[in-house]
């Protein structure tokens, strides 16, 4: 495999992933972002068995399991006290399974090491606009700034709004309001549980565990889920009145709404389900949100973008040639992508949706089954990014947590 110019647009999780195994396998990796500083946006996260797998491979999965938490179980109760969700990893066959609660820079921080340690090269502060084809390459087009090029591939890491695709799919009406906070701790919640409350499926509350940041002691991320269009009728009432929702859909989480004292405290998530129609194009190709975008209801988003970044680096390494790399990426990844986007889409409106329908069809239909066989298996293989088999064909191997924890890192 020769040695090839690729430039890489974005530094979320699929462009620094991406810099990373494409710089290891020798290439020469330009990676550019528009902010002056590289930094990550959002709260905290869940690392899947998926992804944390392609941290293994880059030797970064047992650092990952320093700074996040272990998160054994999901548990989803009605207002009511009826569960309507109870997803464990242990319901995984092989090797011990968890996820991983983490804050978004806690990851980030991880990768952007990393990728220094390597000595790629990063320009920051270039804010990419477009693209064009040249004779034998690509070249990239900035806002104020000349153009970069030519490359042998332009990797589009730049997510969901990125310019160098165009626009497709549609906005999803929930979003989430999301804060990190201090664990309690001699709180009521568990370290090892991410836990939702509901009422019906038009209100949500929610604790994940986020383990600790360089300089932060032990994390969570509280979200608060929320119509986008309700967001500034959501401001108007004061957080007098959103504490109050808060204490009675989970009265547990009183004292952590009471801890937000500013409304800036808490950022909006908005999301949106889109899949570009064409993800692979001449010496271009797109990865992660900037080719598949879904609301977090199955925790896939970070984890699709990784696994999105090993298989390009596979199709680089088994194809050779950079002009074929993003049509080999997309078979190598498509099929898997396809399967969530599905499955994200059928299952979000039962829990954020204001109509009564989706709720009761959760409650009343998907709980009892996901309770028996092999319900819990279907879902344990769903939630940890598993379903369809996506490691087999990647060359992947799924991290053994019981002996990462011993401090040998097993792989199956």
């Amino acid at each position: 495999m020769g040695q090839h110019t690729i430039a890489i647009a974005g530094c979320g999780p699929a462009g620094l992933a991406s810099a990373l195994l494409l710089a290891r396998q020798g290439h020469r990796v330009s990676l550019f972002d528009r902010f002056p500083e590289p930094r990550p946006l959002g709260s905290g996260l869940m690392l899947q068995p998926s992804g944390m797998a392609v941290l293994a491979a880059l030797g970064l999965a047992e650092a990952a399991m320093t700074r996040g938490a272990l998160i054994e179980r999901l548990l989803g109760l009605c207002v009511n006290g009826r569960t309507v969700l109870d997803a464990r990893y242990s319901e995984l066959s092989g090797p011990r399974s968890m996820g991983l609660g983490i804050h978004r820079a806690g990851l980030f921080d991880l990768l952007h090491a990393a990728v220094a340690e390597h000595g790629i090269e990063l320009h920051a502060g270039h804010e990419v606009v477009g693209s064009h084809s040249v004779p034998g390459g690509r070249m990239l087009r900035f806002a104020g700034q000349a153009d970069a090029g030519p490359f042998d591939l332009v990797v589009d890491a730049l997510g969901l709004h990125t310019p160098l695709a165009p626009p497709c799919g549609r906005a999803l009406p929930f979003g989430a309001l999301w804060v990190t906070l201090p664990w309690p701790e001699h709180g009521p919640f568990d370290r090892q549980r991410l836990e939702q409350r509901y009422r019906a499926a038009r209100e949500m509350v929610g604790v994940l565990p986020t383990g600790q940041r360089p300089g932060h002691g032990e994390e969570l991320a509280l979200f608060w889920s929320l119509r986008c269009e309700d967001y500034p009728a959501w401001l108007d009432r004061g957080l007098d009145s959103w504490r109050d929702e808060v204490a009675a859909l989970w009265p547990e989480c009183a004292p952590l709404a009471e801890q937000v004292t500013d409304p800036a405290q808490l950022t909006m998530a908005r999301y949106a389900h889109r899949t570009l129609p064409v993800p692979a194009q001449d010496r271009l190709i797109h990865i992660g949100d900037s080719w598949h975008t879904a609301s977090p209801q199955l925790g896939q988003g970070a984890n699709m973008a990784l696994l999105d970044a090993w298989g390009l680096a596979e199709a680089l390494r088994l194809g050779g040639d950079p002009a074929l790399a993003p049509a080999l990426t997309v078979q190598l990844r498509g099929w898997h992508v396809a399967l969530y986007q599905w499955a994200t889409a059928f299952f979000t409106p039962l829990y954020q949706s204001n109509a009564a329908f989706p709720a009761h069809v959760r409650d009343r239909v998907f709980a009892p089954l996901s309770r028996l066989w092999p319900g819990k298996q279907v879902q344990a293989l769903l939630m940890s990014g598993l379903l369809g088999a996506p490691l087999r064909r990647l060359g992947l191997e799924r991290v053994d947590y019981l002996l990462s924890r011993a401090g040998t890192l097993g792989r199956r």
